[in-house]
């Protein structure tokens, strides 16, 4: 038997600022189904497993053709777990019933812009790279040298005055989580491992693809970007 290649999209239930976002209606489909859909497109996957603590959420993710094969316990469903213990779950479940998994990727269920080249490339770079993971990554649009606090008296203040005379041109760009995949080892999982650390590797995404998706204002964004590019890859 060979071992598992498996896509976890954890889906909990209890989204406190935009309620039952996992599930709300994005640009016609529940979120969740356009990660779901891509994983299960990629071809890349043995399993693409929905991790959730809601019956809800379980129907929709099987409707669209994802494994439901248990439900998350309460103890990883609350607001402060990490995405690596349920990750290590999952895989904990797969090796105990399925078969050893040797790669894992989680997809967040609110990534709707994520593509199957991007994951294809996030595979091949963590086979041949020696990293324990590789992630999506963006840079941010603005220098984070020059970025600025509002202090208690309504003032501000740089968080880095001494580059208040910095030509934008000469500070070093900074990056950031995307958001969207996370592939790593299953040992790599299964262990803990910081995500974002000297042992994982990033796959660089364009800014115009990613949208963090928190707030309301958030999701009318995402949606605006995710029509306007429909649009232009229809032409």
């Amino acid at each position: 038997m060979t071992n598992k290649t498996i896509a976890v999209i954890p889906a909990r239930g209890g989204s406190k600022r935009i309620p039952r976002k996992n599930i709300r209606d994005f640009c016609g489909k529940p979120m969740i189904a356009w990660s779901i859909e891509v994983a299960r497109s990629s071809g890349l996957f043995d399993h693409v497993i929905v991790s959730t603590d809601d019956s809800e959420i379980a129907d929709i993710a099987i409707q669209y053709e994802a494994e439901v094969p248990f439900i998350r316990p309460v103890e990883l469903a609350d607001d402060y777990t990490g995405t690596t213990p349920i990750i290590a779950h999952a895989i904990d479940w797969v090796n105990l019933n399925i078969g050893k998994v040797d790669y894992a990727c989680c997809i967040y269920a609110t990534a709707p812009f994520v593509q199957a080249e991007e994951l294809q490339i996030g595979r091949d770079l963590l086979k041949q790279s020696g990293a324990d993971y590789t992630f999506s990554a963006t840079s941010y649009a603005f220098p984070i040298q020059r970025a600025i606090r509002i202090t208690d008296e309504q003032r501000v203040e740089m968080f880095y005055p001494e580059h208040f005379n910095t030509r934008s041109q000469d500070l070093e760009e900074a990056y950031h989580d995307a958001g969207q995949f996370y592939w790593g080892r299953s040992d790599a999982w299964l262990a803990g491992k910081p995500l974002f650390a000297k042992c994982a590797a990033p796959v660089l995404l364009p800014r115009n693809r990613v949208q963090d998706i928190d707030t309301v204002e958030d999701w009318e964004r995402a949606e605006w970007l995710f029509k306007a590019m429909s649009a232009r890859e229809t032409k």
